[in-house]
This record gives structure tokens, C-alpha cells and sequence, in this order.
């Protein structure tokens, strides 16, 4: 009887999803290099690397190349990209304090989902389905409503730089451009809401998880 041929190390590095992965971090390697000196390239090449993110998933479940590795790697990378662009936004608005305390509760509630995720013996952090918020649910069971979430989010903050000047108030920003059109009244909305639903689901996220990780010390406790 044949055994069933296991991946080398080598091999699961070399999945077509982590390499994505990799393109991912060089990308935003050299975006945040040139930040500074040229806002539209660094915006054009944070956003590839955004988009970059839901093919790495696709191209993991079409054949057959999920891995704990590009797991851990896609949210690494994630967390980081953002993290940084929310320091570089604390530098070039006053209210720095709202910027850095958004990269808190981003870095928080996904290093607590994904902990708690392990700890409880599952093999996805976005296996929810026995959470009790519906909001939560619905964040990760539904592509389309985390899509527009996270494209809301990240549009928001690209937009944020690229209308940034020195020291400015952010609402100064906001309400400048919506007062511009309509048209770009509606599309801040749209942006403003999906960023404000994320956030949300950050703290449902943070909560949830935390409360997974005192039931498993209470169960070990118990069965002690």
C-alpha cells in the first residue's frame, strides 16, 4: 500500500498564494519607501498589494494550496501594511491619538482571534459560526459584505493621505471634500460607513475572542 506523498517544506513555500504573498510584502516594501515623495505611486502600488490579498485566497482554495503558513502570512502582511499607513496618517493629521489608537484595536482583536482561533483547536480564524453576534457572522460568512468593508477601509485611509497637508484636521478634509459634490458626498458616505462597520466588527472580534480565551482557562481549570 502507496503512501500518500506529503509536501516538502520547500514546496509549501513555494505555493503559488505565499508567492503572491512575498510580491505583497515587496510591494509595500517599496511603497512606504517613497511614500513622501510621490503619493499617487504609493497609493496605486499599497492598492495592488491590497487587491493582491483576495487572490492569494483564490488562487490557495483553486488548487488546493491553503497552508497555516500563507494563513499567518496573508494576516502578517495585512496587519502590517495598514499598521503602517495609520502611523503615517498619525504624523500628518493632529488628532494622531484616533489613528493610533485605530492601529490598537486592528492589531488586537485579529493577534486575539487568531490566537484564540488555534487555542480552541480550529483551523480558520474566520470559522465563526457559533458566535452569537449576527454582525460577526456576517463579516465572515459573507465575501462580498468583508470586501466592501475592508476596500471601504482602506480606500478611506488612501484617500486620507492623499488629501493629507501638514498638520491638518482630518474633519477639515472630510467635510472639504464632501461639500465639493455630491457625488462625492455619496461616495464618503459609502466609504465612512463600511470603514465604521469594520471597527465595529474589530471590537466584536477583540470581545469574542477574549471570552474564548478565559472559557479555555476555566474549562482547564474545571478539568483539572
Amino acid at each position: 500500500m502507496t503512501s500518500k506523498s506529503r509536501p516538502s517544506t520547500i514546496s509549501v513555500y513555494l505555493y503559488i498564494p505565499n508567492i503572491i504573498g512575498y510580491i505583497r510584502v515587496l510591494l509595500n516594501c517599496y511603497a512606504f519607501a517613497i511614500c513622501f515623495t510621490n503619493k499617487e505611486l504609493f497609493s496605486v502600488l499599497y492598492f495592488i498589494s491590497f487587491v493582491c490579498d483576495a487572490l492569494d485566497g483564490w488562487f490557495a482554495r483553486k488548487f488546493n494550496q491553503v497552508s497555516t503558513f500563507g494563513a499567518v502570512l496573508d494576516m502578517v502582511t495585512d496587519r502590517i501594511s495598514t499598521a503602517c499607513l495609520l502611523v503615517i496618517l498619525s504624523q500628518v493629521y493632529r488628532l494622531s491619538f484616533v489613528f493610533l489608537s485605530l492601529l490598537a484595536l486592528d492589531i488586537a482583536s485579529h493577534w486575539l482571534q487568531m490566537y484564540s482561533t488555534f487555542l480552541v483547536g480550529k483551523s480558520n480564524h474566520k470559522d465563526v459560526k457559533d458566535s452569537t453576534s449576527w454582525l460577526f457572522k456576517l463579516y465572515y460568512g459573507n465575501r462580498m459584505f468583508m470586501g466592501y468593508c475592508c476596500v471601504a477601509c482602506e480606500v478611506l485611509y488612501i484617500t486620507l493621505f492623499l488629501l493629507a497637508k501638514d498638520s491638518e484636521k482630518m474633519m477639515d478634509v472630510l467635510l472639504g471634500t464632501a461639500k465639493q459634490s455630491i457625488v462625492y458626498s455619496a461616495l464618503l458616505a459609502v466609504l465612512l460607513f463600511g470603514w465604521a462597520t469594520k471597527q465595529l466588527v474589530n471590537v466584536i472580534q477583540m470581545k469574542t475572542a477574549a471570552d474564548l480565551c478565559v472559557l479555555y482557562d476555566i474549562n482547564k481549570k474545571h478539568n483539572a
